[in-house]
C-alpha cells in the first residue's frame, strides 16, 4: 500500500497555497516554545531544539511518507535524550542521532514500518505514560525555582527539600503559564472564539513573558548563545554495547512514536475531510525513510533527535493544510526565527517553558488509554511498563513490558479452573474452564477422585483446548467411574454434548450440539453414560430402538442439529459408510429377529430428496414448532433485524445466527450486495425489502454479512471488459464500488483480527462488507433512523472453512483498517 500523490495541476498547487501558508503559521506558533522546553528539559542547548524543529518540517516534510505529519523534537525523546547527554555529552548524543537516522533508513528499505506497529498498544502507551511522568517529575523542580536531578527516582526523593526551599518569582510565573495555558481553550463568546484562533502554547508563553518583563522580575530566562559557538557531531566515545543500546533506542523510540503518530494523522484525516478533499494516504516505510534522513541531517547540525509530533500534526490538519508544503514552510519560518528574533527569545523565563514541557508530560498520561488497556484487561502490562521506564529507563521499560505481556498471554492460556459441587439431588458436577492441558491434569485428577464411585456426575469441559494427557484422565477415570456402578454425563460449553470415547483427544475436546427437535441425546442435549455401561451408548432406552434411532441420524456430531442435512455429507470414505451402515443394520436385525438388506441406501436427488426432507420435518421439527408457528402466525412478524446476505448454498442463516422462526428479515442475492439509490440498472427488490423492514416492521439493526470463497467476488477479480452483458454480468456491476474501493488509496483496508487477508478474495470480500454499508446509509429510511438514533448496522464476515463468524468492530486498528472480530461463545 503506497501513497505516492496524485498529479497536482498548477492550478491546484495555487490554490492549496493559502491554506498551507496559514496552517504553517500555525504550526509554527506551536513549534517554536516547544523546542525550546524540550531542548530545555534534555538538558541540550536550546538551539539544538530550533535546528531539529527546522530540520523536521523540511527535511521530514520534503520526504516522509505522511503529507500532513508534522515533524520536530518530541517529548517522548525527552528521557531517553536527557540520558544521554549526561552519560556521554551532547557531541556524542548528535553523533548517536545520525546512527540512530541510518538503523531507519536501513528499516525502511527492509520494509519493516508495519511491524513496528505490531507492538502491544499497552506497552506503547505506557511507555508514553513513564516518558511522560519522568519529564514532569524533573520540570516540577524547574517551575518550583530548583533544578531537577539526574533521575525520576532522585526528583522523587528532592522533592521534598524542594518543597522547603520555594522560589515564589518562579512559581508565580509557571503559575501564570499554566492557568493561561489551561485557560485558553474555554475562553467564552465572541471575544473568546477570536483569541482561540491563537496557540495556547504561544499564548501561555507569550503573557508570562510580558508579565515578567513588565514587572521587571528577575528570574532565569533564555540564553541562546552565539550560531558561531554551536557545538556539532564528534565521534562516539564510550562503552560500544552501551552506544549500540543508545542507538537502538532512540531508533525504537522514535520509529514506533512516528509511526502511530501518522497513523493518528491518517485517522484525523479521515475523520474530518471528505473524500475529495484528503490527501494520499501515509506511506508507512517512506515515512520511516523520511525520519531516517531527517535524524540524520538534525544530528549532522546539532540538533535533537526528530520524531513525528501529534500535536503539531493535530494543529496542522485542523488548520486546514492541503499539503506536505506546510509542514516545509513551518521549518523555514522556525530558521528565520532561530536568526532574527534571538532578542525575543532571550526575553522567555525558563520557568515558563519547563511548566509547558511539564504540562505536556501529564498529558502524556492519557486517561483514555488508561480506559482502553483496562477495557482489553492490560492493566498491568500498562502499569509495569510505567513503572519500569520510570525506574529503569525507556529500553528497559519496554522489554519488561513485553516480558509482561508475554507472561500475561501464557498466564491466560494455561489457566484453568476445576471446581466439585455436590447438588441437592446428589449429583457431583464438575467443572472445568479453561484450556485443559498437562499443567492442569493434577488438580484434575485430584477433583475426579473425589467423586463416590457409586453417584451420578456431570462433567462440564467450557474450553476450545484439550491436550492428549488431559484427555487421558478424563477417560480412565470415566471408564472406571462406570465399571464401579456410577453414571456421567459429560458437556461441553452450555451444556452442548461432548464425546470423551474415542481415540482422538482433539475430537474430546469440541462441544457437541444441542438436541433439539430430532431428539438427539436426551431432552437436555447433553452425553448420558447408564449406571455400568460404557459411555459410547450413551442414550437410554431400548437397544434396538437406540440402533434404529443412530441408523436415522448417523454418528457424525456435526450432523446433529440438522438430522435431514445429514444424508449431504461426506465425513467418510465409502467403504467406512458401508461398514458403519452394516454394523447398525445387523444390531437392529439382531434386535428385530429377522434379517436386513445391509447394501447402502442411495443418495436421494431432486423431489425425492425434496420429499424427504419435507417428511422428516413433518415428523420430527413440526411438532416441537407447530405452536410458535401458530402464534406467529396470529401475531404476525416482529423480526428484530433485518439480515442481507449471499445466496451461497453453504451459508444457512438460521444456523450462524441460532435464531429462529420470526427473528430474522432475511434477503439473500448474489454477492450480498445492497444497489446504491438511482444507480444504474437498479433492482428494486433489495431496495424494497430495505424499506419494509426498515419503515413497516421497524428492524432495530441491519446486518451485512459476506462469507469466504464468494463467487460473485471471484467474478468481480475476474472480470474483463468488452464482455457482453448478462443478467449475472449487469447485477455484479453494484459491486464495482467495492473493487474500486479496495484499490482505493483513500478508503480503510479491511482484514480479520489477529491476520491479514489469505487472498485477493478474502480482502474484496471483506471489503464489500465494508462498501455495501456504505450504500446501505444512502438508503433515504435508513439515513433516517440512523440519524433518530433508532437503527444499528452491522458488519459481518462467515469464514465457510472454519466455521467462523467474525463481526466488523467499530473504528479503526493501528493499521488503519477497518477489523473484522472474532466473536466468542462467552458473548
Amino acid at each position: 500500500m503506497t501513497a505516492t500523490s496524485p498529479t497536482r495541476t498548477p492550478q491546484g498547487v495555487r490554490k492549496d497555497l493559502p491554506a498551507d501558508l496559514s496552517a504553517s503559521i500555525a504550526v509554527f506558533l506551536i513549534a517554536m516554545p516547544l523546542s525550546l522546553g524540550i531542548a530545555l528539559a534534555t538538558g541540550a542547548p536550546l538551539q539544538a531544539g530550533l535546528v531539529a524543529a527546522a530540520v523536521g518540517g523540511i527535511v521530514a516534510g520534503r520526504l516522509g511518507g505522511a503529507p500532513l505529519q508534522v515533524s520536530g523534537p518530541a517529548a517522548g525523546l525527552t528521557v531517553v535524550t536527557a540520558e544521554l547527554i549526561q552519560r556521554y555529552g551532547w557531541r556524542t548524543t548528535c553523533a548517536i542521532t545520525v546512527l540512530a537516522g541510518v538503523c531507519q533508513l536501513g528499516l525502511a528499505a527492509l520494509r519493516t514500518a508495519r511491524s513496528a506497529l505490531m507492538v502491544s498498544p499497552a506497552i506503547v502507551h505506557g511507555m508514553l505514560a513513564g516518558i511522560g511522568v519522568t519529564i514532569a517529575l524533573a520540570q516540577l523542580h524547574i517551575v518550583l525555582g530548583g533544578t531537577p536531578q539526574s533521575s525520576a527516582v532522585a526528583n522523587v526523593l528532592g522533592l521534598p527539600g524542594q518543597l522547603a526551599d520555594l522560589h515564589p518569582v518562579a512559581l508565580g510565573i509557571s503559575a501564570l503559564t499554566l492557568v493561561v495555558l489551561l485557560g485558553w481553550p474555554r475562553l467564552p463568546g465572541r471575544t473568546g472564539r477570536a483569541l482561540r484562533k491563537v496557540p495556547a502554547p504561544l499564548a501561555a508563553v507569550a503573557t508570562a513573558t510580558a508579565f515578567a518583563a513588565l514587572a521587571g522580575l528577575s528570574l532565569p530566562r533564555v540564553d541562546l548563545p552565539s550560531w558561531r559557538s554551536h557545538a556539532l557531531p564528534e565521534m562516539p566515545e564510550g562503552p560500544v554495547l552501551g552506544l549500540i543500546a543508545a542507538v537502538l533506542t532512540i531508533t525504537l523510540v522514535g520509529s514506533v512514536e512516528s509511526l502511530l503518530s501518522a497513523v493518528a494523522t491518517d485517522k484525523l484525516i479521515a475523520s474530518e475531510r471528505g473524500t475529495d478533499n484528503r490527501p494520499p494516504r501515509a506511506d508507512l516505510d517512506r515515512e520511516l525513510r523520511g525520519q531516517g534522513a531527517a535524524n540524520i541531517v538534525s544530528g549532522a547540525l546539532g540538533g535533537l533527535p526528530i520524531t513525528g509530533v501529534a500535536v503539531r500534526s493535530v494543529a496542522n490538519v485542523k488548520s486546514g493544510a492541503a499539503s506536505r508544503k506546510s509542514s516545509m514552510m513551518h521549518g523555514f519560518w522556525v530558521l528565520l526565527a532561530a536568526f532574527l528574533l534571538v532578542p525575543l527569545l532571550d526575553l522567555i523565563p525558563l520557568a515558563t517553558l519547563a511548566a509547558l514541557v511539564m504540562a505536556v508530560g501529564v498529558q502524556m498520561v492519557s486517561i483514555t488509554h488508561l480506559r482502553s488497556v483496562t477495557r482489553h484487561r492490560e492493566t498491568l502490562v500498562y502499569g509495569t511498563t510505567i513503572v519500569a521506564v520510570v525506574l529503569g529507563g525507556v529500553l528497559e521499560g519496554v522489554a519488561v513490558g513485553i516480558a509482561v505481556a508475554v507472561a500475561l498471554a501464557l498466564h491466560r492460556l494455561a489457566r484453568t479452573r476445576i471446581t466439585l459441587e455436590r447438588l441437592d439431588s446428589g449429583v457431583h458436577r464438575v467443572r472445568a474452564r479453561g484450556q485443559l492441558t498437562f499443567l492442569a491434569v493434577p488438580r484434575l485428577s485430584r477433583v475426579l477422585n473425589q467423586i463416590p464411585h457409586d453417584t451420578h456426575a456431570v462433567v462440564e469441559l467450557d474450553g476450545s483446548f484439550m491436550d492428549h494427557a488431559a484427555y487421558e484422565t478424563i477417560q480412565d477415570w470415566q471408564q472406571s467411574h462406570l465399571a464401579h456402578g456410577g453414571s456421567l454425563e459429560v458437556t461441553g460449553r452450555s451444556g452442548q454434548a461432548a464425546r470423551i470415547t474415542g481415540a482422538d483427544p482433539g475430537a474430546a475436546g469440541k462441544a457437541g450440539s444441542p438436541g433439539g427437535a430430532d431428539g438427539a441425546d436426551g431432552a437436555d442435549g447433553s452425553h448420558r453414560s447408564g449406571r455400568g455401561h460404557d459411555a459410547r451408548h450413551a442414550e437410554g432406552g431400548h437397544p434396538g430402538e437406540r440402533s434404529r434411532r443412530a441408523q436415522q441420524r448417523g454418528t457424525h456430531q456435526c450432523c446433529r442439529p440438522w438430522t435431514p442435512w445429514q444424508n449431504h455429507c461426506d465425513h467418510r470414505a465409502p467403504s467406512t459408510r458401508t461398514a458403519t451402515a452394516a454394523t447398525m443394520a445387523e444390531a437392529a436385525a439382531a434386535e428385530d429377529g429377522g434379517a436386513q438388506d445391509l447394501s447402502p441406501t442411495p443418495r436421494r436427488r431432486g423431489a425425492g430428496q425434496l420429499a424427504s426432507g419435507i417428511s422428516a420435518f413433518q415428523r420430527d421439527t413440526a411438532p416441537h414448532v407447530r405452536d410458535e408457528l401458530a402464534r406467529l402466525a396470529r401475531e404476525g412478524q416482529r423480526p428484530s433485524q433485518l439480515f442481507i446476505t449471499c445466496a451461497d448454498s453453504r451459508l444457512v442463516t438460521s444456523m450462524i445466527t441460532a435464531s429462529g422462526p420470526g427473528d430474522l428479515f432475511t434477503v439473500r442475492n448474489v454477492g450480498n450486495l445492497v444497489p446504491l439509490p438511482g444507480a444504474e440498472s437498479t433492482d428494486d427488490s433489495v431496495a424494497a425489502a430495505i424499506e419494509y423492514a426498515v419503515d413497516v416492521l421497524q428492524v432495530d439493526s441491519i446486518t451485512v454479512c459476506g462469507h469466504s470463497g464468494c463467487g460473485a467476488m471471484q467474478a468481480l477479480l475476474s472480470s474483463a471488459p468488452g464482455v457482453a452483458m448478462t443478467p449475472l454480468r449487469r447485477w455484479l456491476r453494484h459491486g464495482l464500488p467495492s473493487l474500486a474501493r479496495m484499490a482505493s488509496r483513500h478508503h480503510a483496508w479491511a482484514r480479520i483480527a489477529g491476520r491479514l487477508p489469505a487472498d485477493a478474495v478474502e480482502q474484496l470480500c471483506l471489503t464489500n462488507v465494508v462498501q455495501q454499508l456504505e450504500h446501505l446509509r444512502a438508503h433515504e429510511s435508513v439515513a433516517r433512523r440512523l440519524s433518530e438514533g433508532t437503527l444499528e448496522l452491522h458488519g459481518m464476515y462467515f469464514h465457510v472453512g472454519e466455521a467462523q463468524a467474525y463481526l466488523l468492530s467499530e473504528g479503526e486498528d493501528f493499521f488503519d483498517c477497518r477489523v473484522f472480530d472474532t466473536v466468542g461463545q462467552h458473548v
